[in-house]
């Protein structure tokens, strides 16, 4: 355990972008409840996910982290949850492919309720109210009733994000994820006349898949093609939540954020001295670090210190969001401050957050070129200084939503009305997220080739 930290020591510090309760009595009632539910991952899984991720920062593996922006209490449902686990198994087939070596899944699944927010309140129509923050703590209709944060909205975060952990986890081990399912379904994305582009791509991984057929590797001789591992990951922002998830590993006494595989500390609430560094220092999971333009070189250092004192491989994975355009200003000077201290971290891309704009139609989107760009960006950046690109972070769903501009179906400026069905921000629909996968597949080739030209 780290010394001197206790799973309630952030209450000390100050915090940002949480709700204040006003029926304390409610919070606390709420929060004995959850300290009594079982948690919902286990120490040993996120040992697990730690040792893939110190794999992913040396290049033998590679990380793709993706899904709702938040999680609706509204929308859920078996479908949406099996849509988005079939896209990211479609992203990771490509990924291979492409980097060839192991593609980490991980979904922003089963715990992302909780979002931050630029403002505290929002007007509309003249009527100010306070802002909607996700179904963890309040509603999203803009009624006063609905804005007031509810503590008891936590133990139906909890129950929802327990029943998705069931059914991805029959999923991942009961045959859907087969690989030979999974590039059936690849070669339809590529059949359609928009992605012809990628059928060259989709037609070596079915050759593959038919000469491993030929000599005799499938599913049934070979059990491992037909199940996957795939972890859960969200923003831990609700610290009461976390804390009353936080649970201690009977085989190592260390803490546990029992709440998620991979928890994240989002690039509003990185204060060094703030309640949600302090949470996530004393728990064994990876810890997701975000790092945005105001992220500087000195509290990068302070921040791997407290975060990773032991500089363990597989514990923190920085995930730069820096907007297209701005990754070569941003994204140098936190390498080398990283390569300074020595210190052991996975690289990865978020190119949604800082790429975020108002159509005019209104609608928040984001373009898909602008998106493209900036992974394109991380990866130029990491070939000139020497370093490695090992992963990936995309807001994305399995439905065919209108919300973010471009892609091979053209979606426009005119057609994000028809299907704009997200909370918050706008989600890559699933193709998307898939022919992201195909680009970014591009860049790995590229990057292998030229590592294998180099005797690296």
């Amino acid at each position: 355990m780290v010394k001197g930290w206790t799973k309630s020591g952030w209450r000390a510090k100050p915090r940002v972008q949480m709700p204040d309760y006003p029926d304390t009595a409610a919070l606390g009632a709420v929060e004995t409840q959850l300290a009594k539910m079982p948690p919902l991952v286990f120490a040993g899984e996120a040992r697990r996910l730690k040792a893939d991720l110190a794999k992913a920062a040396r290049g033998e593996a590679f990380l793709l982290q993706g899904g709702d922006c938040a999680e609706s209490f509204a929308e859920f449902s078996a479908d949406n949850i099996r849509d988005t686990f079939k896209v990211m198994l479609q992203m990771a087939i490509v990924l291979t492919w492409g980097a060839k070596v192991p593609v980490i899944k991980v979904g922003r699944m089963a715990g992302q309720f909780a979002k931050p927010r630029s403002a505290a309140t929002e007007t509309i129509g003249g009527v100010e109210l306070p802002s909607y923050r996700g179904d963890i703590i309040n509603g999203f209709d803009f009624t006063a009733e609905a804005r007031v944060p509810d503590p008891y909205r936590m133990l139906q975060a909890y129950t929802q994000a327990a029943a998705s952990l069931n059914l991805l986890r029959a999923f991942s081990t009961g045959g859907y994820a087969d690989i030979h399912r999974v590039q059936s379904w690849i070669a339809g994305f590529t059949d359609e006349d928009e992605a012809a582009r990628y059928r060259e791509v989709a037609e070596r991984i079915g050759d593959a898949m038919d000469f491993m057929t030929a000599a005799g590797v499938t599913s049934d001789t070979a059990h491992e093609l037909a199940k996957v591992d795939f972890y859960t990951s969200h923003e831990a922002l609700l610290l009461e939540y976390e804390e009353a998830l936080c649970r201690v590993d009977s085989t190592t006494g260390i803490p546990l954020a029992g709440s998620g595989h991979m928890i994240w500390i989002g690039d509003r609430t990185r204060q060094p001295d703030g309640a949600h560094v302090e949470f996530c220092r004393g728990v064994q999971n990876p810890i997701g670090l975000k790092c945005g333009p105001s992220t500087t070189a000195d509290d990068l250092k302070v921040l791997m210190a407290k975060l990773n004192p032991e500089n363990e491989p597989g514990r923190l994975t920085l995930i730069a969001r820096f907007g297209a355009g701005k990754v070569g200003e941003h994204l140098p000077r936190l390498i080398r401050a990283v390569q300074s201290e020595g210190a052991n971290v996975l690289w990865s891309c978020d190119p949604m957050h800082g790429n975020t704009i108002k159509a005019a139609s209104g609608f928040k989107t984001r373009p898909f070129d602008s998106v493209l760009r900036e992974v394109r960006e991380f990866f130029g950046v990491h070939k000139a200084e020497g370093t490695i690109p090992g992963g990936v972070h995309f807001e994305m769903t399995g439905r065919d939503v209108t919300e973010c501009t471009g892609g091979v179906r053209a979606v426009s400026d005119e057609d994000l009305s028809s299907r704009y069905h997200t909370a918050c921000d706008p989600r890559l629909n699933a193709s998307q997220a898939l022919e992201l996968a195909f680009l970014v597949a591009e860049e790995l080739q590229d990057r292998r080739a030229l590592r294998k030209a180099s005797g690296l």
